[in-house]
């Protein structure tokens, strides 16, 4: 049996963090693993750093130009969320290595968040058979160019702590947030939607709103636990609105989804959402997409994965 044909890989390390960078499970690190670990196999590998997301989207497509076969991000959702927008409805395929705070892109497609290691190794057996496909959500807002996302459109809470811990210069890391959760939890209140749901014209008022093509946000939060990435529908999850107190009673459980039975959770599967909410920012894999309106449509089998 003859071996597989070597390939030509492009390898793009979260900007955030600089190759080599410090710690063990930093992203600089285990990108540098997983570039040893393709090389020993047999594959020209590109490594691609640079110093935001803007510049490495623009060395990613140089790249690819030149006729690379493959991307693979090193790094979290905001890495999985650059490499679904470089890749959707092109025949070239993602991989993805776990590095970064959140991983609900990885997570959602069967990687261990926390073994980057077995990450690679899924990588290279993967790329010796044909690609997955898997279905992306697909935002459309008027006067911008559409952008896709692998986990979730979040226009409620959590687009709002987004918004303030974004924001903020300090703390650093996961503290920032936690504290913008804080924050937030102190003036909670129902925000009021416009929404058209497969053609059916809602207003609904609402603590808590999200799209998704996966099972979880936030670094394991699985606010819709039967989430499926190519069933060739998203799931509308919807909190209404509910006391300061009864919120804090429902959050522990959604990182088991047990949140799914209490009377104001609600989950829809959808083709499309027409969305808007006055002065509402919204956010899709943790990145900063702008103010609503917004339509989020399913994009059947846009992406091919290599996992």
């Amino acid at each position: 049996m003859s071996a597989p044909e070597p390939l030509r890989i492009v390898v793009a390390i979260n900007p955030r963090a600089a190759f080599g960078g410090k710690g063990l499970k930093s992203p600089g690190r285990i990108g540098e693993m997983a570039v040893a670990h393709m090389r020993s196999a047999g594959h020209d590998v590109s490594v691609l750093r640079r110093r935001d997301y803007a510049a490495l989207r623009e060395a990613v497509d140089a790249e690819l130009a030149t006729g690379a076969q493959a991307l693979v991000v090193v790094g979290g959702d905001g890495m999985v969320h650059l490499g679904a927008n470089t890749l959707a409805h092109t025949d070239i395929p993602l991989g993805i290595i776990p590095a970064g705070t959140g991983n609900d892109g990885a997570r959602g497609l069967g990687l261990d968040p926390n073994d980057p290691r077995a990450a690679v190794e899924r990588f290279l057996a993967a790329c010796q058979r044909a690609p997955r496909t898997v279905d992306l959500g697909r935002i459309e807002r008027k006067g911008h160019p559409p952008v896709w996302f692998m986990c979730a459109l979040s226009a409620g809470f959590d687009a709002l702590v987004n918004e303030r811990a974004n924001g903020w210069r300090w703390p650093r890391g996961p503290m920032r947030y936690n504290l913008a959760i804080l924050r937030e939890l102190a003036t909670l209140k129902p925000l009021s939607y416009s929404l058209v749901v497969d053609g059916d014209v809602r207003r609904q008022r609402a603590i808590l709103m999200s799209i998704s093509n996966l099972v979880s946000i936030g670094g394991g939060m699985k606010i819709t636990p039967g989430a499926k990435c190519d069933d060739g529908q998203l799931d509308l999850f919807v909190v209404s609105p509910v006391s300061r107190f009864e919120f804090l009673r429902i959050y522990p459980k959604v990182f088991s989804g047990r949140h799914t039975s209490h009377r104001v959770v609600s989950i829809e599967r959808v083709g499309e959402v027409f969305i808007d909410s006055p002065g509402l920012v919204a956010y899709a894999d943790g990145e900063r997409i702008g103010p609503l309106p917004a339509t989020v449509k399913v994009d059947p089998a846009a992406l091919r994965v290599w996992v």
